[in-house]
């Protein structure tokens, strides 16, 4: 481990960062952790993955198994590197323990980016279904005409806003609790309408799709995007060293939700799919109504869980950072800043492809590995797991590639015809 990185880890931690480390009779339990957990790993992906197994074909939902198992063994990953250094509190600690400044500034700025845009997928997915509710409400804003969807777009960030303000990962347990419901709500108000509201399950699909793998790839990876929250919810833990079992348990919950929805959502719909399964569903159905407006409780639970990183990372560069009142107002501006790019692009599946693609798999998959690599294992001492963690980087480093690729493809062109 290189010395100089560990002496600057301590000069910033002996300052800066020692109130983010709770003493030991104080801290979040496993329950409201694996809340936590949940609720960041069950998040917007849960519509999408449906739309994914579509592109991808029947045979593609073994990729969600494997993507699952990846990234909770790099989730475990992250967890080594984190026992190597006490010092390491956070993601970005991780890579400057492993790389020095440039790593940390590399993990940071993909890590940040990631977590951004997810936010702003909320308010994406938000004005889209309730434009399908309301198509033709419209809103009036300072003498200017908004359209439904921008309106709602609006609508919903002035609804999360104050969930942002929370600073507790504790207080925001008890607000994923209710984020883990919503997500088993919405799969069981899609079951109720294919088996007794009439929609059926008529869809019979493609085994597998070569054209479509590269975004159903990079769509299963998004849903299992939670590795830049997982050192925060590890160090929010009362006991950290339950935080495998933690992880055990999340990724174990959400795959089954993931793959649940993948399976209703496909055999119901088939090709007809749209990015959202929430779109597919005929609005004059009751289950229809409770999944619709289950989907919009999302944004109000996650949105917090997720902007937090960014913001205690912003916090942290400021010489007031225990200001409640600049606190507020650095998470308003991020508010502000999602909602811009909501309103730029808003191509809900395209984007969390970009994300799952250029994103995901980098923080999720290649950062972990490489990281553990230079921490722990050595790049020099030749094993069995150091072949595993470079096959893990090669597949992921093509993945990556094309994904994006096809990604940003796809949404210049829905904004050239736009």
């Amino acid at each position: 481990m290189d010395t100089n990185n560990v002496e600057r880890m301590e000069s910033q931690n002996q300052h800066p960062q020692s109130h983010d480390e709770p003493p030991p009779t104080k801290g979040t339990t496993f329950l409201r952790t694996c809340f936590n957990g949940v609720n960041t790993l069950s998040g917007v992906g849960i519509l999408s993955v449906p739309y994914a197994l579509s592109k991808g074909g029947w045979l593609s939902l073994l990729l969600l198994l494997l993507v699952a198992l990846l990234c909770f063994y790099t989730g475990l990953l992250l967890r080594r590197c984190m026992d190597s250094n006490p010092l390491i509190k956070t993601y970005p600690d991780i890579g400057q323990v492993a790389f020095g400044r440039k790593g940390r500034a590399m993990i940071s700025t993909f890590m940040y980016l990631e977590l951004f845009l997810v936010a702003v997928e909320f308010l994406i997915m938000e004005g889209d279904n309730l434009h399908k509710l309301f198509p033709n409400e419209g809103f009036d804003l300072l003498g200017m005409k908004v359209s439904g969807k921008e309106g709602f777009v609006l609508v919903t960030a002035f609804v999360v806003l104050p969930t942002t303000w929370l600073r507790s990962l504790g207080a925001l347990a008890y607000v994923s609790a209710g984020g883990v419901m919503a997500s088993v709500i919405l799969v069981l108000a899609v079951l109720w309408g294919g088996v007794f509201d009439g929609i059926g399950f008529h869809g019979k699909g493609e085994l597998w799709n070569w054209n479509g793998l590269p975004t159903a790839m990079s769509l299963f990876t998004f849903c299992y995007c939670g590795h830049a929250v997982f050192p925060t919810l590890c160090n929010s833990m009362k006991d950290k060293s339950q935080f495998s079992k933690v992880l055990l348990v999340c990724f174990i919950l959400s795959t089954i939700s993931y793959g649940s929805m993948a399976l209703l959502g496909y055999l119901m719909f088939g090709e007809n799919l749209m990015s959202q399964i929430t779109l597919n569903l005929p609005t004059k159905n009751v289950s229809s109504k409770i999944a619709i407006f289950t989907t919009l409780i999302n944004p109000v639970t996650k949105y917090a869980l997720v902007v937090t990183p960014i913001a205690a990372s912003i916090e942290e560069t400021f010489p007031f950072q225990e200001s409640r009142v600049m606190s507020c107002l650095i998470r308003t501006c991020l508010v502000i800043s999602t909602v811009f790019v909501a309103l730029m692009v808003p191509f809900f599946g395209y984007v969390m492809a970009f994300i799952g693609a250029s994103l995901s798999i980098t923080v999720s998959i290649l950062f972990p590995c490489l990281c553990y690599l230079k921490i722990v294992v050595g790049f020099k001492r030749f094993g069995g797991e150091l072949v595993a963690i470079l096959i893990i980087i090669f597949i992921g480093t093509f993945v990556a590639v094309v994904g994006t690729y096809t990604a940003l493809t796809e949404i210049l062109n829905e904004v050239q015809h736009k």
